[in-house]
């Protein structure tokens, strides 16, 4: 099968051979008819003439001469935009390309020619969809579907298209050409976007309106198929870490079906542009067949001979090609194919393996560089440049891999027109240079563009969908992290004098902050967290005098290939760091490696979640991850100093309750208020008035059983319950039956509630579909439910202030599905949260939870204090008096560690 997290959908493919490459051709070239002089004419079909042969820099010249002349003639203008925008996107000047079509347009409105008006939107839309923005695609092709209330999977789910509407504008004037392009591209950007279904309905609309387009759209169908087994693979392992058989199993089955339908679509797409001798169209279809194949090599949707003979083909067709962005890219992809790719982008890691020899390799390589040299388009010389550079940086030829990456840095850097290739190569040569001596400052002052130049263009191509996500674990977080480790090693030789050193630590922090606002956005998939992002830097944050971080210290990690870094900030002091390090161990095996970290904490985890089994807990492993993570910050984090510790943590990190770490006679939690967060920036510490506040309770006291899985009754609940509404007069309370998601959202219309508890099973999944929590009936609040229905009120001064979810299951061994956990309140723009990172008895975590709520309502404590506090009841459970009814068990740190705080902790 395919990698667990393999990208669904390129949406920045290498192939960038869409749909509309061949349909602007069909479309080419509107001839002018109302040239007002031969020559004038002369210079537009010499402008064709250029282009066919692919020379577009004259092309452009010729026609924009020629416009010179047609000022008062909207009928000839709109033509010669028309045919401009096409030889703009050719040479990658998108903006200049959109304005052209755009003008086009205008230029078909005014000559009255409402037909070519709804072709010029199919190709701006194409544009659009290019560039990453459906939502304008969309809007071209279907209607002007703005509503930013709406997301982009409503919005392609919309029933019927607006009049004027590329494809309605088609349909009415009987262009069937014009309107199996409109429904090609958008049954592509349905796909970009990751509603496959909804794709491939489009494009099997389309296929039956012009047979002429068969080859292009049975391609496109064959990518959205491809792209829903890929997500349903991915569904599948979901549920088998959720432990949820019946889906599995269902979804393997269509995963392997839709694998089966995008082989065929392929196959028959190859062969039919073969009888039809479109050797263009061939090749794409030849090529998604082969890494179809090379994807599913475990189940065999290809057999060896077919896939072998497919790979024949394809390079005699390459060979046969005219200069141009298929015979390139096809290069490229038939170059950097692998027997079992490690990853989604060729370009960030050296394969094992390539499927052909390193002759064919370095043949293919050496014809796209000369066939773009020829085209001179800067996206071609961009990408042949930089896969050449890759070659040779993976067979350490340094001089000349630097030599031709450097060639993809200044095409990709030509008016910044090619950024999304551009990061890719400034962090190659980065790689390069590292492998010199002595070269390490250069190194990472490409990492640093390639890190800037990423930032800058992240929320472009991170899709605002869940199902398709920008390639975190492939491009985000390797670059990310080298960079950080690069300064972090740098400062660790010495090499930088003691006045830099402040600035380096800062630019480290600042790499790792964004690392972790990208993983969150990654997991969701969207960006709406984006709205509560503070502008200011960490360091800026903590210059900030106010009483939200009085008292407070902040302590983030950084997990990298062979080692943890653990940084210290107070408010208004220097940067610390430190690697973890075993103080019991000497010289080289000082240092604790990332597999032995993980290890470590696999080990306190299981301890703890079977601590309730245990008479006594023995805090062994509690007190040694204390001694490697705490105590080298022992004498700057003094309890006399700091009262509250606020983690931010990496990876597997985020499943450890660092409450229950151990000092040797105390927990962590009994000298410190303890909370966590995704990001200082993500987070808005500011104190409430919490003495009069409305309560909306949620609870279920009766077994459930969800997709498949069963789910215990919660016995405990309703003396949770009770609690809590004794402490909140003003409340609502929907319990079993009246929990369900209908009545839980018509409440929230009714009336703001700044404190909403959740008393039920709360399953925190590998993938946010599979993130829910248990209703009443048997039926479930999803992540995307609770979202819509708490971020309708965000625009509101009283929104939701606490978030408690007290019943909580993440999937062990798996840090994605802590980000659940921890992303769920800024996900949905609650100001605070506290949830447990894992199930425990009902009956412990009520007794914890009506203490915290006794000492909420305390004024003058903070939340992470009221948390604190009723941890430490917990803990000092042999101690009390058996009046407190408290089960002295409960001080066993499995009852009360996993209860955390996430977000504002004031």
């Amino acid at each position: 099968m395919t990698q667990r997290y393999q990208k669904l959908h390129r949406q920045r493919k290498l192939i960038k051979f869409l749909f509309l490459v061949t349909l602007s051709i069909c479309f080419m070239f509107g001839q002018v008819g109302f040239a007002q002089t031969p020559n004038v004419n002369m210079l537009v079909e010499q402008g064709i003439k250029d282009y066919q042969a692919g020379n577009f820099f004259d092309a452009i010249k010729n026609w924009q001469t020629a416009l010179n002349q047609y000022k008062s003639n909207p009928a000839s203008a709109a033509v010669v935009h028309e045919n401009l925008a096409r030889a703009y996107e050719q040479v990658g000047e998108n903006q200049l390309a959109i304005n052209s079509l755009s003008t086009a347009m205008r230029d078909y409105q005014a000559a009255e020619d409402t037909q070519q008006v709804g072709r010029m939107k199919t190709e701006l839309a194409q544009v659009y969809s290019t560039l990453g923005q459906p939502r304008k695609a969309i809007a071209l092709l279907c209607g002007q579907l703005f509503d930013k209330s709406k997301t982009l999977e409503e919005i392609s789910q919309e029933k019927e298209c607006t009049p004027d509407s590329a494809v309605k504008i088609a349909m009415k004037y009987r262009d069937q050409r014009g309107e199996a392009a409109a429904l090609g591209i958008l049954g592509e950007v349905y796909r970009s976007i990751g509603n496959y279904d909804q794709a491939i309905k489009t494009l099997n609309a389309g296929q039956k309106v012009y047979p002429e387009y068969e080859t292009l759209i049975l391609n496109s169908l064959g990518n959205a198929y491809k792209s829903r087994a890929q997500l349903r693979e991915i569904q599948a392992d979901s549920a088998k870490q959720a432990r949820i058989v019946d889906n599995e199993k269902k979804l393997t089955q269509q995963s392997l079906e839709d694998y089966r339908q995008a082989y065929k679509y392929f196959r028959d797409s190859a062969k039919l542009a073969r009888n039809q001798k479109q050797n263009s169209v061939q090749i794409r279809g030849l090529l998604n067949l082969i890494q179809l194949g090379s994807q599913t090599k475990q189940i065999k949707i290809i057999n060896d001979a077919e896939f072998n003979q497919a790979i024949q083909e394809s390079l005699q067709i390459i060979e046969t090609l005219p200069d141009s962005s298929a015979k390139i890219y096809g290069a490229i992809e038939l170059a950097y194919l692998q027997p079992e790719p490690q990853g989604t982008s060729p370009f960030t890691y050296c394969p094992t393996r390539l499927t052909l020899a390193d002759t064919q390799v370095l043949n293919l390589l050496n014809t796209s560089v000369a066939s773009s040299q020829k085209i001179k388009d800067n996206r071609l010389l961009s990408f042949s440049n930089g896969a050449l550079g890759h070659f040779w940086e993976c067979r350490q030829k340094t001089e000349t891999a630097l030599k031709y990456t450097q060639s993809a840095i200044i095409a990709a850097d030509y008016k910044l027109s090619t950024r999304d290739s551009l990061y890719l190569w400034e962090w190659q040569a980065g790689r390069i240079l590292d492998q010199q001596k002595d070269k390490e400052e250069e190194a990472i002052a490409y990492y640093q563009r390639a890190f800037d130049i990423l930032e800058s263009i992240r929320s472009e191509i991170l899709t605002a969908e869940r199902s398709v996500q920008f390639d975190f674990r492939d491009v985000v977080k390797p670059l990310y992290s080298t960079l950080a480790q690069s300064r972090l090693d740098l400062l660790e030789t010495g090499a930088i004098a003691n006045e830099r050193r402040a600035n380096e630590l800062s630019a480290v922090v600042t790499t790792i902050d964004a690392l972790k606002i990208a993983e969150l956005q990654n997991y969701f998939g969207n960006d709406c967290i984006l709205s509560a992002l503070s502008p200011k830097q960490v360091e800026e944050l903590l210059r900030d005098n106010s009483v939200a971080f009085k008292n407070t210290a902040f302590l983030s990690s950084i997990i990298l290939k062979d080692r943890i870094g653990i940084l210290l900030q107070l408010p208004n002091q220097a940067t610390q760091f430190q690697w973890i390090e075993d103080p019991n161990q000497q010289g080289n095996n000082k240092r604790v490696s990332s597999a032995t970290l993980r290890q470590k904490i696999a080990e306190f985890r299981a301890g703890l979640v079977k601590g309730k089994e245990e008479i006594n807990y023995d805090p062994t492993i509690a007190a040694q991850l204390y001694d490697w993570i705490i105590r080298p910050f022992a004498q700057e984090i003094t309890p006399e100093k700091v009262k509250t510790l606020v983690f931010i943590q990496d990876g597997f990190l985020r499943s450890v309750p660092m409450a229950a770490l151990y000092d040797g006679k105390k927990y962590l939690v009994e000298n410190y208020a303890i909370a966590t967060t995704p990001s200082l920036r993500l987070t808005a510490p500011k104190t409430r008035d919490r003495s009069i506040q409305k309560a909306l309770i949620l609870g279920l006291t009766t077994p459930a059983t969800i997709d498949g899985k069963n789910f215990d009754g919660l016995s405990a609940v309703p003396s949770e319950v009770d609690a809590i509404k004794s402490l909140f007069p003003n409340h609502i309370d929907l319990i079993d039956h009246n929990f369900i998601p209908e009545k839980f959202q018509q409440t929230l219309n009714k009336t703001i509630y700044p404190v909403v508890h959740i008393a039920s099973h709360a399953q925190f999944g590998v993938i946010p579909e599979d993130t829910f929590i248990v209703a009443g009936n048997n039926q479930k609040l999803t992540i995307n439910e609770l979202e819509k229905s708490l971020q309708s009120l965000n625009t509101k001064s009283d929104s939701v202030e606490l978030l408690a979810l007290t019943a909580c299951e993440t999937a062990v061994g798996d840090e994605r599905s802590t980000l659940g956990l921890a992303g769920v309140a800024m996900q949905v723009g609650v100001k605070s949260a506290i949830a447990s990172l894992w199930s425990v008895t009902d009956t412990s975590t009520s007794e914890l939870v009506k203490t915290f709520y006794t000492n909420y309502r305390n004024t003058g404590m903070s939340i992470a204090q009221a948390l604190q506090q009723a941890q430490i009841k917990m803990i000092n459970a042999k101690q009390l008096p058996a009046s407190e009814g408290v089960n002295i068990a409960y001080n066993n740190p499995a009852y009360w560690a996993p209860m955390i705080v996430i977000g504002n902790w004031l």
